[in-house]
């Protein structure tokens, strides 16, 4: 086996100090420090994924301290920028500010972005606040198939990564009208024509399976869309209780989404449990595992949060980057 150099840790390596400070879910509650709970229970219906019953006590004890500590950040970050500005004597328009939100298939960071998006745009200064996904940036399924990946849909070779940086770096040269592509999750494909507006955004959250990747070998000019986010967020969870996520997302998904006669997945709404269990199993194992061992959760480890969810969907750990 290898070892890296000798003034380089190997990765886990218990005696090296560790980045982050770990707070327990009630520590991190403290933090709220009177942040005004400003969503209502209907609200909280209305960005709630179908997999996930986040409670408004979590919002609480949760979001709402990430709130305030994000407001703190922005803050921050457009003081130093009209603090640049004033140096170089040349005023600009300030660019807005970006959030990276990462973690696997089933984890929930859907639904952690959708509310993230509602706290953030009711601060007192009402900013515009976008989310973005970057399933949009998926090449289209003629285009997955042509290349032989459909069964590789959501690794990094899916994704027309040109496209995406390109849109992020618009973001932060302070283009104030920028589009990107749709996505449908009912036809499984990007919406041919289709282009979102993004308009004069002071927060935009990117929302991604493979969002914190930066494998700068072999050619360190490489640019990634995570060299453009100003913080970043990693959902994670235990690989068993993601499994189990995933296989009951996918059997309410059978009920619901994909008894739809235009649902790319309507061939699987008729089902029994144990067929579909089945079905969502060998999805999982062949497809959704792989992703997550290789690509995604080796970019945990550059995330400035992570959000810990239990057995039971709900976040019980923090850790905030220190250094």
């Amino acid at each position: 086996m290898l070892k890296p150099p000798h003034d380089q840790p190997a990765q886990g390596d218990p005696t090296f100090p560790s980045p982050y400070i770990s707070l327990s879910r009630e520590e991190w509650a403290e933090r709220r420090k009177g942040t005004p709970l400003t969503l209502t229970e209907r609200d909280l219906e209305r960005v709630r994924g179908i997999n996930s019953d986040i409670s408004m006590q979590e919002v609480v004890e949760v979001y709402l301290p990430l709130s305030r500590l994000l407001n703190m950040y922005v803050s921050s970050t457009q003081s130093l920028f009209e603090t640049t500005s004033r140096f170089l004597g040349n005023p600009a328009e300030r660019v807005p500010y970006v959030i990276g939100i990462a973690g696997s298939v089933a984890a929930g960071k859907s639904t952690c972005s959708r509310l993230l998006q509602a706290l953030l745009s009711r601060w007192p200064n009402s900013p515009n606040v976008s989310l973005v996904t970057t399933d949009g940036f998926l090449y289209p399924n003629a285009e997955l198939e042509r290349r032989g990946l459909m069964r590789r849909k959501g690794f990094p070779e899916s994704y027309d990564v040109r496209g995406l940086l390109d849109f992020v770096a618009r973001l932060k040269a302070g283009e104030r009208q920028v589009r990107c592509p749709v996505y449908s999750h009912i036809t499984y494909d990007i919406v041919e024509g289709e282009l979102e507006l993004i308009q004069e955004p002071d927060i935009v959250l990117i929302e991604g399976l493979n969002v914190l990747q930066s494998e700068r070998a072999p050619d360190a000019r490489r640019m990634f869309v995570s060299d453009f986010f100003d913080f970043s967020i990693y959902v994670d969870a235990d690989p068993t209780n993601l499994r189990a996520w995933y296989i009951t997302r996918f059997l309410k998904l059978r009920d619901t989404a994909f008894q739809r006669p235009d649902s790319y997945f309507n061939r699987y709404a008729g089902m029994s449990d144990d067929e579909a269990t089945a079905f969502a199993t060998t999805i999982w194992e062949e497809i959704n595992l792989p992703n997550l061992t290789a690509n995604i959760l080796p970019t945990r480890a550059r995330a400035d949060l992570i959000l810990h969810k239990g057995a039971a969907h709900d976040i019980d750990a923090i850790e905030l980057r220190k250094i």
